[in-house]
């Protein structure tokens, strides 16, 4: 098992939506960029544990906590060219992105922000604390993955 970042925003589609999804499950799609697309198409599998991650909002930090479902296949809004997602040089024989599908596992009672993430003297390596650490999908290194969880649940 392997362990996951995966950001979003939450006024696009939040740990929240995840959790009122059908079967409180739903896929992963609009990745756009090449090495986040390669963890998604080559590394991430069924059953690897994933943080969720809000972005781009008043409070950014880990919310929860899901579980990858379905490994990677081909992301159907590349195809479609009324979604912000469409990519023309993408095919049906050679698509570009890939998706995998994620099911609700957590909602943690209290943010873990950022803030404090990068205050965390046994938080190093995950991409969240390098520079340039912005992807939106990313590795947790497991003893780093175990630290975060214990500090997302310790109020819970």
């Amino acid at each position: 098992m392997q362990y996951w970042l995966f950001k979003t925003e939450p006024d696009a589609f939040s740990i929240d939506d995840l959790a009122n999804m059908p079967n409180q499950t739903e896929h992963w799609d609009g990745i756009r960029n090449y090495q986040a697309r390669n963890f998604l198409r080559d590394q991430i599998k069924q059953g690897d544990q994933v943080f969720i991650y809000h972005s781009s909002c008043k409070d950014v930090g880990i919310v929860g906590l899901a579980e990858v479902v379905k490994e990677a296949y081909p992301d159907h809004t590349q195809f479609n060219p009324e979604t912000k997602y469409y990519d023309p040089k993408s095919t049906q024989d050679k698509p570009r992105w890939y998706m995998v599908d994620i099911k609700f596992k957590q909602k943690f009672d209290h943010l873990l922000s950022l803030k404090a993430i990068k205050q965390m003297a046994d938080i190093s390596e995950v991409g969240l604390v390098k520079k340039g650490g912005r992807l939106s999908v990313m590795p947790v290194p497991e003893h780093e993955f175990r630290v975060l969880l214990k500090q997302a649940t310790q109020s819970q």
